[in-house]
């Protein structure tokens, strides 16, 4: 859920791209709308009230929300100071990229992997399952970094701007439906021995 949720300010740059050459008329206020450089100032702003959002109503933030967030407005704002949209483009591969170092370096530092750090405490799995989870998850972060540059260099920049929306929705979908898959086994063995222990 954590993760469908954060593909709103995704879903909003895609909005607002759509919205290139739109006026905004707003008494003394004019305002143009320019493409990629307005939609990732509303990807920006987004990201940072979803963050300040997730920490008023959780009280914490997640390692993950704060690297997201800082990516984003570096990026973001080199993008909009540079007039640049490179580097909003490569934001996806190198946030991409380094989360799927971390989960592959998780695998030998600690006596957990990232995973079962994560999930561990709400599914009773075996090890060797997290170990293929946190692989997958790895994998995934790679090879989804890897297209995103794919696409940005191969294809328009309205493109990119689609396949970022639709990608991110498709693979965040069949991710999370594998990775329930991979763990359904081990949830009702989970609820049994919480029933049995009540």
């Amino acid at each position: 859920m954590k993760q469908l949720a954060e593909l709103v300010p995704i879903i909003l740059f895609f909005v607002v791209y759509k919205m290139d050459g739109y006026q905004l008329d707003l008494g003394s206020i004019h305002y143009q709308f320019d493409g990629i450089y307005t939609a990732t100032a509303a990807l920006m702003a987004a990201t940072t009230l979803q963050v300040v959002i997730a920490r008023l109503t959780t009280g914490r933030l997640e390692k993950r929300q704060l690297w997201l967030l800082l990516a984003v407005l570096a990026f973001g704002g080199a993008t909009i100071a540079l007039h640049n949209e490179l580097f909003i483009q490569w934001k996806p591969t190198i946030f991409n990229w380094v989360m799927g170092l971390v989960f592959l370096g998780s695998q030998f530092i600690g006596e957990k992997n990232l995973m079962a750090r994560t999930l561990g405490n709400q599914v009773s799995a075996p090890y060797p399952v997290w170990t293929r989870l946190n692989y997958l998850w790895s994998a995934y972060f790679f090879v989804v970094g890897a297209l995103n540059l794919v696409v940005a260099y191969a294809a328009s920049e309205a493109f990119w701007v689609s396949y970022k929306l639709y990608s991110a929705i498709g693979f965040t979908l069949a991710l999370s439906a594998v990775s329930v898959a991979m763990l359904a086994p081990h949830i009702k063995e989970t609820e049994i021995d919480n029933t049995e222990a009540q």
